[in-house]
């Protein structure tokens, strides 16, 4: 089993670029990337909260799958 982070997928619905989430949840562009494409091997807490708070998002599987 595995869990996948959907920010990629909730930008591109949303119209927004990396660049730009980056920029009003004050995180690392590097850190948006790798959320983006998987690549981060754990998962922040504080960093996922500054995400969904900055994208308006309630419902957790919006943002989170798992395979």
């Amino acid at each position: 089993m595995e869990l996948t982070v959907k920010l990629k997928e909730v930008l591109i619905e949303r119209g927004m670029s990396q660049v730009e989430l980056a920029e009003k949840t004050g995180l690392t562009r590097t850190v948006i990337s790798e959320l983006a494409t998987n690549r981060r091997t754990s998962v922040n807490r504080e960093h996922i909260t500054k995400v969904i708070q900055a994208l308006d998002i309630s419902d957790m599987n919006k943002i989170f799958e798992v395979k």
